[in-house]
C-alpha cells in the first residue's frame, strides 16, 4: 500500500463527536458526490469507502447503496456508494446544498472551532488529499479540488495551522500543496493520524541526519583538497628554491620550515605548526608558519622574475 493510503486507513479508524462527523461528511460529499436525484460518490479506496458508509448510517440513519467494480486496468476495485433517503435534510446539514442550490463554500458551523476544522481536513484528505512517501520522495502533500475560491478557502484552513499551503492550477483543477517536511509532519497530527507521524518523523529524521553527514563528508574533502593543493604549491616552491640552490642563504626559520614541509607533505598549516612546536621546542602558529610559506613564494617569485 501506498503512504497515503496508510494515513487513510488511520483515520478511517477515529471516533468523533457527532459534530466532528458532519464536519468531516461535509467536505466528503462536497469534493467527491454527484448531486443529482440523488446522492452517488465515487471512492477507490476501501476502508474510505465503509467509512463514508458507515458516517450516514450513524449520523443520518441512512444506510447507503453500495456497488463493488472490478477495474480493468489493473488489480483494484472502485466502490460506489448511493444515497436516496432524506436528501434534502442531509445536504442541507452538511452545508453543500441550501434552498436547492450547491454551496461552493459551507457555512460557518460547518468550522466554527478547531475540532470542526481538523476533522474537515480530515474528511477532505480522505477523498481528495495524497501524500508522498517521505522515504522515496520528496516532501509533497496535495488536495485537488474543483473551484479556486474553495481551494482559497481550504488553503485558509491549512494556514490558520501556519502550515504554508500554496494553490496552483493543474488543467481544470487546482492543487492546494505543502513542501516542507515538518508542516507536512504537522497536518499529519493535525487530522490526527499519528502512526503516520512517527513514521514520516521517524524517515525525516534520518534523511536529515543522513544529508548532514553528506554535507560534513563533502566539506570533509574539500579541505583535504584544499590542503593537498596548498602543500602542493609549497613543495613546489622549496624545490624551486632547492634547484636555484641558494638554501645556504636562506634564515634558519625558513630552513627548518622547508625541511618539515618536504618530510610532512599531507599535514595542514595547522598540524605542521604543532609538529614542528613540538619537535623543534620552538613555538610556531600557523599563522607564522603562513607567513614563511609566503616568504618562500616572494623569494621563488624574485628569482622567476630575474630569469
Amino acid at each position: 500500500m501506498s503512504f497515503s493510503t496508510d494515513i487513510k486507513s488511520e483515520v478511517t479508524r477515529l471516533d468523533s463527536s457527532r459534530e466532528e462527523l458532519i464536519s468531516e461528511l461535509s467536505a466528503i460529499v462536497r469534493n467527491s458526490a454527484v448531486i443529482q436525484d440523488n446522492v452517488t460518490i465515487y471512492i477507490e479506496n476501501n476502508s474510505v469507502a465503509r467509512r463514508i458508509f458507515k458516517l450516514f448510517k450513524n449520523v443520518y440513519d441512512v444506510t447507503p447503496i453500495i456497488t463493488v467494480r472490478k477495474k480493468y486496468f489493473n488489480n483494484g476495485y472502485s466502490y460506489i456508494l448511493i444515497i436516496k433517503n432524506k436528501l434534502r435534510e442531509i445536504l442541507d446539514d452538511l452545508s453543500v446544498v441550501k434552498d436547492g442550490l450547491f454551496l461552493d463554500i459551507p457555512r460557518d458551523y460547518i468550522y466554527s472551532d478547531e475540532d470542526l476544522v481538523r476533522a474537515y481536513l480530515r474528511g477532505l484528505f480522505l477523498v481528495t488529499g495524497s501524500v508522498n512517501d517521505p522515504k522515496t520522495s520528496k516532501y509533497h502533500l496535495e488536495f485537488l479540488v474543483d473551484d479556486y475560491d474553495y481551494a482559497l478557502f481550504v488553503s485558509d484552513l491549512l494556514n490558520q495551522n501556519n502550515l504554508n499551503s500554496k494553490i496552483i492550477k493543474r488543467d481544470k483543477k487546482y492543487m492546494i500543496y505543502i513542501k516542507e517536511a515538518e508542516k507536512i509532519s504537522d497536518f499529519l497530527r493535525i487530522i490526527k493520524a499519528y502512526t503516520g507521524v512517527m513514521y514520516f518523523e521517524d524517515i525525516r529524521i534520518y534523511r536529515d541526519h543522513k544529508n548532514m553527514t553528506n554535507r560534513l563528508n563533502n566539506c570533509e574533502q574539500a579541505n583535504m583538497d584544499k590542503i593537498f593543493l596548498t602543500a602542493s604549491s609549497q613543495i613546489r616552491d622549496i624545490n624551486k628554491l632547492r634547484e636555484y640552490d641558494i638554501e645556504d642563504l636562506l634564515d634558519e626559520k625558513i630552513k627548518v620550515v622547508m625541511d618539515y614541509r618536504l618530510k610532512y607533505p599531507e599535514a595542514s598549516l595547522g598540524e605542521l605548526s604543532e609538529i614542528i612546536s613540538k619537535e623543534t621546542g620552538n613555538k610556531i602558529t600557523k599563522s607564522g608558519l603562513n607567513h614563511r610559506f609566503r616568504k618562500i613564494r616572494e623569494m621563488v617569485n624574485n628569482i622567476e622574475n630575474k630569469d
